[in-house]
């Protein structure tokens, strides 16, 4: 069953009542304006362009077996919950069949669903339910990597040098006496090099593998006919159960540049937004034939399926190449989600970002937070500038009551811009980071290679609160403990405790959700800054929807007799004044 149109499903009763939200005159400011983009179509092919995503942390969702790991059914069971959110589509990270070294993401077999998560037919059956409520689903496709259980590895480590079967992945000979010395100095992301050496068939040591993650993700060899032949028989596998479409892990990562020996150093932290340029591990000049190859699978089914990836690059320029046309329909926008809490990188951002996607007709997308991230919460209220490591003692504190007033904040920043908005489970809750998780449940590998210096991603991931109470707070059923530790009071975050809360974190998403679906301003392309004070963001979509936010550190005045929307500081404070890290939506 195909997904209804946007706009059919019942609205959340506002926090502020406003009478007429039907378009009203614009004001004129036509010398600032910028178009976002190519206006959205009324077919169902171009949903994505304004669409809010929801991603499901599947490890950590819902868990409906009571093993305490979350799976398939454990989804289905919540997609009521969905549907009253507000959202448009759900992205499921892996359910492949996995060794879950890295929670799924080496992946053994591409087209099967692990029995930890459930079976195809759960699968076929979500599939069914969200679309009958409006809901389309995206799957995490894992290109860059298998798994070394994988049975093209197997196959590879008993094949020779040189064998058919070495040729998927990317194996190369030693250098020094004897082959002793990895192939280059490539560092590996999850820290430790990123060459393996293995043993040949014959017992002697022999060639090194390359992994840009950890060992048992081997890089595939993307210049080889048979993993692009592969790939787009698993893609076509998905789109043919009814699949809507892929985010695309390590998007920007695939090809490689086996020329250079060095990696260059990274960019200092708070200064540059985006890798370093000339990374022979990333935006080589290959990726971008191979998504015209897959964009031209997408647009052969009714409706066409969307790729979104998850591109890290050099400049804003190249962010925007992979979102031409003919290639992936939208890319995470990183550098949003990293750009500190400052006036002045949150604004370059957003001018960054829609001028090069206008440049190239593609819609923006934006995110604040994912699996891989600090919580928007914590990272908002630390002291610093710029992401950091997870160090196991870092010594920077967290001002908890401002990161999530921030992360309030942020949230209409990101529901009010032009383009596609991404959601990461539990943003909608204010969850912080779990920063004091015991030592010994912390899973992610990159614990273990960085000599248990740096916590990993463990913290973002905790499994969600559905009740009030004690762990396990309504993820699975009974009292058994999830895969990871709830801290204590996590209840007291929970769905269940901030539905009943007219100004908790659910509801301001709740309502913000049903004014994005309803308001005709927000369904346009055109974007407008507002004269405003140093240290505030205002500006100025169709239909006069305004959006302010107060990055600064005085309060900021309202408009007099303006129609408040929605404000994210609750309770508000009194009269017109927006307090430093709020932020409105209003009309004039």
């Amino acid at each position: 069953m195909e997904p209804t149109p946007s706009g059919t499903r019942p609205s959340d009763r506002p926090l502020v009542a406003v009478e007429g939200i039907a378009p009203s005159s614009r004001s004129s400011n036509a010398s600032s304006t910028v178009d976002a983009g190519p206006a959205q179509g009324p077919g169902p092919t171009a949903w994505w362009r304004r669409a809010v995503v929801y991603q499901i942390y599947i490890r950590s969702f819902a868990d409906a077996d009571g093993d305490g790991i979350g799976d398939v059914e454990g989804i289905r069971g919540r997609l009521p919950y969905l549907r009253d959110l507000g959202v448009d589509a759900i992205w499921i990270t892996p359910w492949y069949r996995s060794p879950m070294v890295d929670g799924g993401y080496d992946v053994a077999d591409h087209e099967d669903i692990d029995p930890l998560f459930g079976t195809l037919a759960d699968a076929d059956a979500l599939l069914a339910d969200a679309h009958a409520l409006g809901i389309r689903v995206l799957l995490d496709l894992v290109p860059n990597h298998t798994s070394a259980a994988h049975p093209w590895f197997r196959a590879a480590l008993a094949g020779n040098p040189g064998s058919a079967e070495r040729s998927r992945y990317v194996f190369r000979d030693g250098t020094g006496p004897g082959g002793d010395v990895p192939p280059n100095g490539w560092p590996s992301i999850f820290g430790g090099p990123a060459w393996t050496r293995v043993t040949e068939p014959d017992g002697t040591p022999g060639q090194w593998y390359l992994h840009t993650f950890d060992p048992q993700q081997p890089d595939l060899d993307w210049e080889t006919p048979a993993v692009l032949d592969a790939f787009a028989a698993i893609i076509r596998h998905w789109f043919d159960r009814g699949v809507d479409g892929f985010r695309v892990d390590v998007a920007s990562g695939m090809f490689k540049d086996y020329r250079l020996a060095d990696v260059p150093p990274a960019p200092a932290p708070g200064s540059i937004r985006y890798i370093a340029a000339d990374h022979p591990l990333m935006d080589q000049p290959g990726l971008h034939p191979l998504y015209r190859a897959w964009r031209a699978i997408a647009d052969t089914y009714e409706p066409p399926r969307v790729l979104l990836g998850e591109v890290h690059v050099s400049a804003p320029e190249r962010l925007a190449a992979y979102v031409r046309g003919d290639e992936l329909h939208g890319a995470f926008n990183f550098p949003f989600l990293r750009a500190t809490w400052d006036v002045g990188r949150l604004r370059d951002v957003i001018d960054e970002t829609l001028a090069t996607h206008h440049a190239v007709g593609a819609a923006p997308s934006w995110v604040l937070n994912c699996h891989d991230e600090t919580r928007t919460a914590t990272r908002y209220g630390r002291p610093f500038t710029g992401i950091r490591d997870r160090l196991l003692d870092d010594g920077q504190s967290v001002d908890a009551a401002l990161g999530l007033a921030r992360a309030r904040a942020g949230a209409l920043l990101l529901l009010a811009l032009p383009g596609a908005a991404n959601v990461y489970q539990g943003e909608e809750l204010g969850l912080p980071e779990v920063e004091d998780l015991p030592v010994g449940a912390l899973r992610d590998p990159v614990w273990e290679r960085s000599g248990r210096t740096i916590r990993g991603r463990d913290g973002c991931r905790v499994p969600l609160p559905w009740t009030d109470g004690a762990p396990p707070c309504g993820f699975g059923p009974g009292d058994g403990q999830p895969w990871l530790p709830q801290p204590a009071g996590w209840g007291a975050r929970s769905v269940e405790a901030q539905a009943r809360d007219p100004f908790s974190t659910l509801t301001l998403y709740r309502h913000a959700l049903a004014i994005r679906r309803r308001h005709p301003g927000l369904g346009g392309t055109a974007f407008a800054w507002l004269p405003s004070p140093d240290g505030v963001l205002h500006f100025e979509r169709d239909g006069g929807f305004r959006c302010v936010v107060n990055v600064s550190g005085e309060p900021f005045a309202l408009p007099h007799r303006s129609s408040l929307l929605v404000r994210s500081d609750a309770p508000a404070a009194p009269g017109d004044l927006l307090p430093p890290g709020a932020a409105a939506w209003y009309l004039p």
